[in-house]
């Protein structure tokens, strides 16, 4: 049996790794031909400043097996008939079947996965292969199922992630959004896996882009914004060319960057001319886009996007839409960097859904600032609530306050 090798974002990589194969010609590299494993950070920066990725030799790094997709999988069936969403709303009530703990180990590895499939379509499109919705969906089909399980593991794995390819992590984190709102909303199943089949293809127009366009630090021009805005009809194109076609799915990329009050592009759409799946994932694509490094900005924190959506209610996103989405993702989302009344700053790992205010945190820090590699869990709601012993959030913070990367503590 040949090696298992599995492409790594330079973000993702991790001690104990062992590279096999780079993303150019060995001889440009100081590397040695036949692979190497990786020891320490240092080796991990040094290998930054030569490639953008790297393939590994997944038994040699001590990964679990990917699960093969299954053989002769019957292509799934869409119902293409206009949906009623109020009527939907509700249909299925959800419950977390596993803990933030016994999930994350799964959520580990849809997020690989995923990964793995998104960074394969998107390859394939940009060499001009057609898109395979079957391919999209075994992508996001272990996010989705991830999500039912726990609502919030997902999303305390992805927030211990280096990112590293925008266009990779940004479709990925849009897929499980979508899915979390729809599991928000109480939808059947077969809408979440159209919402996030759509919202991992959001930007798949991008891919006929320019990178130095995409990369470009300072105010376009406007040729260079109307280049930009073209990936919606690029994606248009990508998508209804593509095996499977999906209207569900097409209504979410032609309309992500439509706004409320009409200011939006590519048909100026306002109101509820919007399609509902369009609005919600105009809501998403915002807020991911917000809490990323970009490289005209510094990401906002998660709580800080939220808070800069609901300035925008009723303006650029639907009102109604942007308050579900804050009660789905709540006060402090999973993932977020807060600062407790002791001085601890800690990460928040889950929601308490009856105390918005007292979610389930692990702490970062001693109340001086200093790691505390402890990283003790600490769940608020069962703490005191007032008096001289009351534990509580009292501010979110942005992301590397006090020089803090949860991502480089390998939690």
């Amino acid at each position: 049996m040949g090696i298992e090798e599995r492409r790594v974002e330079l973000g993702d990589l991790a001690i104990g790794m062992y590279v096999c194969r780079l993303d150019r010609d060995w001889t440009d590299t100081p590397y040695p031909l036949q692979g190497f494993l990786l020891n320490s950070q240092e080796d991990i920066r040094e290998l930054r400043r030569h490639c953008a990725y790297v393939y590994v030799d997944a038994e040699r790094s001590g990964m679990e097996p990917l699960k093969p997709p299954p053989v002769a999988r019957p292509r799934r069936v869409v119902d293409t008939r206009p949906r009623d969403y109020d009527e939907l709303k509700g249909r299925v009530r959800y419950a977390d079947t596993a803990s933030v703990e016994e999930e994350a180990p799964r959520a580990r590895q849809a997020y690989d996965a995923a990964a793995t499939a998104t960074a394969r379509i998107i390859d394939d499109v940009r060499s001009g292969q057609a898109l395979s919705l079957d391919d999209v969906d075994d992508a996001v089909e272990p996010v989705m199922r991830s999500i039912l399980r726990s609502a919030d593991a997902f999303m305390w794995i992805e927030s211990l992630r280096q990112r590293s390819s925008y266009a990779y992590s940004h479709a990925i984190n849009c897929s499980a959004l979508a899915a979390m709102y729809g599991r928000h909303m109480g939808f059947p199943e077969d809408v979440l896996l159209d919402m996030a089949a759509g919202a991992l293809l959001l930007d798949i127009g991008t891919t006929q882009l320019p990178e130095s366009l995409l990369a470009h630090a300072g105010p376009l021009s406007r040729d260079g914004l109307d280049a930009v805005r073209a990936h919606v009809e690029a994606g248009l194109r990508i998508v209804e060319q593509g095996e499977g076609r999906n209207p569900h799915i097409v209504e979410m990329v032609r309309g992500h960057h439509e706004r409320d009050n009409g200011s939006g592009y590519p048909d100026a759409l306002f109101g509820a001319q919007i399609p509902l799946l369009a609005r919600i994932a105009g809501v998403i694509d915002s807020f991911d886009a917000m809490t990323s490094d970009r490289p005209y900005r510094k990401a906002l924190g998660r709580h800080e996007a939220l808070q800069e959506l609901y300035r925008q209610r009723d303006q650029l996103y639907q009102g109604e839409v942007v308050e579900q989405f804050m009660q789905c993702l709540s006060i402090y989302p999973t993932g977020s960097l807060v600062e407790l009344n002791t001085g601890e700053v800690a990460i928040v790992m889950a929601q308490n859904p009856a105390r918005r205010l007292r979610p389930r945190v692990m702490l970062l820090t001693t109340p001086d600032k200093a790691i505390d590699e402890s990283f003790r869990v600490v769940d608020l709601l069962v703490q005191p609530a007032e008096g001289d012993e009351a534990v509580r959030v009292v501010r979110a913070l942005e992301p590397g306050a006090y020089g803090i990367d949860p991502a480089e503590l390998y939690l």
